[in-house]
């Protein structure tokens, strides 16, 4: 089998043919078995085509060097002393101001809308919400915001 890539005349689309010879392939089109898949056209020609010529069996290729390993970063470099005492900074203001607030779990949406809208007393509470939920609430103009560092529910404290 030899495979040619071919072209149509009149647009140009290029596409393969299979023949079992180069005189099969000159056979067919002077049949006008050879037409262009795209459009139908009966004026082809043969492509201009880099041949693929294989090596004999006893060539190996020519080993390939291996690059120098290139320097690797860490992927979880430790902190900087300075960022670790912002963070437990962070934490301590925030376990402090939660002291104040109460825990309400998966009923932090619902119970947040109930105190903004005053179906509820007003107290700051704390709970889970989906990003979704956090949405809406901010846009019905509730005041949420996230907590910088998490919190373990009070029922899964040990």
């Amino acid at each position: 089998m030899i495979v040619f890539d071919l072209q149509c005349e009149p647009l140009g689309h290029r596409f393969e043919g299979w023949f079992g010879s180069s005189a099969d392939y000159e056979d067919q089109r002077a049949r006008g078995l050879v037409t262009c898949p795209s459009c139908g056209a009966g004026q082809v020609i043969k492509a201009v085509m880099a041949p693929n010529v294989g090596r004999k069996g006893n060539q190996m290729p020519a080993p390939v060097p291996k690059p120098e390993a290139a320097p690797v970063a860490m992927a979880n470099p430790p902190l900087p002393a300075e960022a670790v005492a912002m963070l437990k900074a962070v934490a301590a203001m925030q376990a402090e101001a939660i002291k104040s607030s109460t825990w309400v779990g998966k009923n932090f949406a619902e119970d947040a809308r109930a105190m903004h809208y005053g179906e509820k007393d007003a107290a700051p509470i704390h709970g889970k919400a989906t990003a979704q939920e956090a949405r809406e609430l901010l846009d019905e103009g509730v005041a949420v915001m996230p907590l910088l560092v998490p919190v373990v529910p009070p029922e899964e404290a040990n």
